[in-house]
């Protein structure tokens, strides 16, 4: 047998019709490519590498408000402890008369001196220097206080310690002021003669004082 040259041999033509895309399933060239296991170990030694590969952005969290601190329970018997004292309420205060004083628990002795020839005012003003003072230093107060009024609160001080030892059985020394007022009393009305025939009124002022003692443990 002869071999045949290819130049001689003819050129077959063949045309190959590609099948037509349908609606349902429309016609896409998928290009297929093989990977090897050495394409894999690189992309996952390619992966480590990366800079920040290991961490994680995890989304800002919103902070929860922080929950309220618990009050502290109060004791059972802090109330009536509080309550127990002399002088206290319920609630821990100070009980006070319908004047705003404190009230003691323990013997109160007063003294009134009614109608004394001197304004509220000025009897206030000394007064207000042996509120709650012993009765030893409140003598010594009033004995070098330059006022008229002194006297007058000096001798009243006196008959308080007096009704404390002679009605109360207590001493003198013990004692402190537990309160000390000066209320106003009637005022008398007088008028003076003046020039061309006219009279002044003049206003004469009294007042009532009042001193109460305590013991000093109370």
């Amino acid at each position: 047998m002869s071999e045949q040259d290819p130049k001689d041999t003819p050129e077959v033509e063949t045309d190959l019709a590609e099948p037509a895309a349908t609606p349902d399933a429309p016609a896409a060239d998928v290009e297929r490519t093989e990977t090897t296991d050495a394409d894999v170990v690189e992309a996952t030694d390619a992966a480590e590498d990366a800079p920040g590969a290991d961490e994680v952005e995890e989304a800002p969290r919103a902070e929860a408000p922080a929950a309220p601190k618990p009050k502290p329970a109060k004791k059972p018997g802090a109330a009536k402890a509080a309550a127990d004292k002399p002088g206290r309420k319920p609630n821990g205060k100070v009980a006070r008369d319908k004047h705003g004083r404190p009230i003691v628990d323990g013997p109160v002795v007063s003294a009134h001196a009614k109608y004394v020839r001197t304004s509220a005012r000025k009897a206030r003003l000394v007064c207000d220097h042996i509120r709650g003072k012993s009765v030893d230093e409140a003598v010594a107060i009033l004995a070098h206080t330059p006022r008229a009024v002194a006297e007058d609160w000096e001798k009243l001080l006196k008959s308080a310690v007096a009704n404390a030892e002679h009605n109360h059985e207590l001493l003198g020394d013990d004692l402190k002021i537990h309160a000390v007022f000066a209320d106003e009393g009637p005022t008398l009305k007088r008028f003076r003669p003046r020039a061309m025939g006219r009279a002044t009124k003049i206003r004469k002022r009294t007042s009532h004082l009042t001193i109460q003692l305590t013991p000093k443990e109370s």
